[in-house]
């Protein structure tokens, strides 16, 4: 009885990380993918072939948009008045 208990709840984490990785985590694939027009899935295909095929150049170019992202969203959040208590 415990194992399905236990199986659903393994499930239902992994949604949850897939989750958070999908959206928080950085997002650069999915981000390009909406300004281009393309699909994330294809997006992150390419990332993938062109990472092997360069020997991993991309992936600090991943990096560079990563954090230039995460900059842009942290610059963009609502910031507390002075005078709002």
């Amino acid at each position: 009885m415990a194992a399905p208990v236990a199986a659903a709840h393994f499930h239902c984490l992994m949604h949850q990380l897939k989750f958070f990785v999908e959206t928080r985590a950085f997002g650069v694939c999915a981000a390009l993918g909406e300004r281009l027009g393309l699909a994330t899935r294809s997006v992150r295909l390419s990332f993938i072939y062109l990472s092997f095929l360069t020997a991993g150049s991309p992936v600090l170019v991943y990096l560079i948009l990563a954090f230039w992202r995460e900059m842009r969203h942290s610059l963009r959040k609502e910031r507390v008045s002075v005078w709002e208590g």
